[in-house]
């Protein structure tokens, strides 16, 4: 197979994985800085503030934030043409609700970028995986509330103008799809998504909901605002898909597998299509999930349409059937599809 000259060949990478220092230059605590180390067998754990003894790995990563011009130099011999990185809000915005940027922060992504483009390694920068400064889950509730999507487009609006004309493609976050008010989540999905943890939400569902159409909404607006700071900038957003295959052709099954599959489509569709999806608002209605849309949401909506979209592939699925109790569960929601085989990680490196 030929490439043209025009494909963007190269890698991605987290903030939250990479950079270490995390209490360095004035940066704020961020929801990964409370996540600790895992391993084979032993989940990471989530603390709701630091303890000594306990290893996080955000704490450290690859020391990318000392390092990352040995590291892109590296990259550049190996070829690349593109790196995907992201920002953390919190080193921008330690609190979250700052009234000014912290100019340590900014600085350093601009030397980064500049390092990039000395290389010619296009940037491709996410503003949201998984890096929301703490504060803004103890003190408004996350994505629960309205008032975040405000300081997200504040911490967003700071970037544009700090990276414009450097930077042409944007992400405006990261596989925000892991969530969803009709299925069983995890703690842990739903921390890195939201900083909040599944086992303590009162009213599941209707929290699930509220956080989805938040972050769609902020994704849509932050679209909106990236167009109008530099009309070359392209907007995307980046979704983690798994196919899901139906254990056998039951038509029962194979249902299921194409329900499973879509749940995760409604933030695509927001986002592509100019509104939020009807069949979700009706879906939501029957399972008694209200959603507050106001006339200025449908306007986000509909002029907010990205770009271009991002996906991210890490295994497929098996959908729920009957008699598949005890059966193991894969990385989303879906079980393990026994005619594949798997690595003794399952896909847990996503974090």
């Amino acid at each position: 197979m030929n490439f043209s000259d025009s494909f963007l060949w190269g890698g991605s990478i987290a903030a939250h994985q990479c950079e270490g220092a995390y209490d360095e230059d004035g940066k704020g605590l961020g929801i990964m800085d409370l996540v600790s180390v895992g391993d084979y067998g032993k989940p990471r754990k989530i603390y709701s503030q630091l303890e000594e003894g306990v290893l996080y790995p955000s704490h450290y990563g690859i020391d990318f934030y000392h390092r990352y011009k040995q590291d892109i130099k590296m990259f550049s011999e190996m070829g690349f043409k593109a790196l995907r990185i992201s920002i953390d809000w919190s080193r921008i915005y330690p609190n979250g609700d700052d009234e000014k940027p912290n100019l340590l922060g900014i600085k350093f992504y601009q030397n980064l970028i500049n390092e990039l483009l000395k290389y010619q390694i296009e940037p491709i920068v996410t503003l949201y995986h998984f890096e929301m400064p703490i504060n803004l889950v103890k003190k408004y509730g996350s994505w629960t509330n309205r008032k975040v999507i405000d300081y997200y487009l504040k911490f967003c609006k700071t970037m544009f103008e700090a990276l414009k004309g450097k930077v042409k493609y944007w992400v405006t976050f990261n596989e925000m799809n892991h969530i969803d008010p009709q299925t069983e989540a995890t703690d842990i999905f739903t921390y890195i998504i939201a900083g909040l943890k599944y086992s303590e939400l009162t009213d599941k569902k209707q929290t699930l909901a509220t956080i989805g159409y938040n972050m769609t909404l902020a994704s849509c607006m932050a679209v909106k605002l990236g167009h109008e700071i530099d009309a070359n900038n392209q907007m995307g957003c980046v979704f983690g898909i798994e196919p899901v295959y139906p254990i056998n052709c039951d038509p029962e099954n194979v249902l299921k597998a194409f329900m499973q599959t879509d749940r995760d489509f409604y933030q695509i569709d927001a986002m592509c299509n100019g509104e939020f999806p009807k069949y979700k608002i009706e879906e939501y209605r029957s399972a008694g999930i209200s959603l507050n849309i106001t006339d200025k949401d449908l306007e986000a909506f509909k002029v907010g349409r990205l770009d271009y979209l991002g996906m991210n592939y890490y295994a497929s699925s098996v959908a729920k059937y009957e008699g598949a109790d005890g059966k193991e569960s894969a990385l989303f929601g879906g079980l393990q599809n026994p005619y594949l085989k798997t690595s003794k990680w399952d896909g847990l490196l996503i974090l």
